[in-house]
């Protein structure tokens, strides 16, 4: 089965998973593989606390690998809250701790979550996901603490009407560039498929998005359920791989000492 890697445990501030629970559900599913990401967003406006322990964290994953060596490769990941002002801290973080893969995310812009209804005040629908895809250009231009870019299209998730109106050509300019940065910098693009849990009919970032990022000569494809408990884990992955084959991709990645392995859809 395709490896899950963007996966939540008890280390995330918005879940309670034990790190067991995951990777013994990932040896039911079939998976050789798996690569725990949880969530570090520093300096946010939150409910919920998303600074994760990392010295605990790294700690704590390093020994369960050990554990479960002979049965399933566990990678130890993070997914990092992409912010400008915080490019010192991220660089010195990513460079500091032995990640195998990192993922790098917009959860937040002006340090509010598309999740709250406070985002959206002021503005049109379209105006937030413009302002929110052009704060995670910034982002993907400026940083390189990253191996993949989270669910580049997030925003959708929790917009007022989620994505009943919105389109790839909508946003096709700022998207255009994102893919491209992505390209350019060497890094990969993440196929989640939260998006499908979501009920938004497709993954995040959108199958249009997937097939422009293909057209623009992307190859580098990385596929996450982005489960916070174990029944979500792989959720949707035979879709994923049908959507993924159907937009010209044979291959995905996974992660290693922040090093890309290329594995068969």
């Amino acid at each position: 089965m395709i490896s899950d890697i963007h996966l939540h445990t008890e280390f995330s501030g918005d879940s309670n998973t034990p790190v067991h629970a995951q990777i013994e559900q990932a040896i039911r599913l079939g998976m050789e593989e798996i690569c725990i990401t949880d969530h570090h967003d520093y300096d946010v406006i939150s409910e919920i606390d998303f600074t994760l322990d990392i010295p605990r964290y790294v700690e704590e994953i390093t020994r369960v690998r050990e554990e479960y060596k002979d049965r399933i490769h566990v990678n130890l990941g993070i997914e990092l809250g992409l912010q400008c002002h915080l490019k010192e801290y991220l660089e010195q973080l990513a460079g500091r701790y032995p990640f195998d893969f990192i993922i790098g995310s917009s959860h937040f812009v002006n340090r509010i979550d598309p999740y709250y209804p406070a985002f959206y005040e002021g503005k049109s629908e379209d105006e937030a996901y413009r302002g929110y895809f052009e704060a995670t250009l910034k982002r993907l231009s400026l940083l390189d603490c990253y191996d993949s870019v989270g669910h580049v299209d997030y925003v959708v998730r929790y917009g007022p009407n989620k994505n009943r109106f919105y389109t790839y050509e909508k946003f096709a300019d700022v998207l255009d560039e994102i893919l491209k940065t992505i390209i350019r910098k060497g890094k990969a693009l993440e196929c989640n498929t939260g998006g499908y849990k979501y009920r938004l009919g497709e993954p995040n970032p959108s199958v249009a998005i997937l097939k422009r990022y293909r057209e623009l000569g992307g190859e580098r494809i990385t596929i996450g359920s982005d489960a916070h408990r174990p029944e979500e884990m792989g959720f949707e992955f035979a879709k994923a791989r049908e959507v993924l084959l159907g937009c010209g991709y044979e291959y995905y990645c996974v992660y290693r000492g922040r090093e890309a392995q290329m594995r068969r859809l």
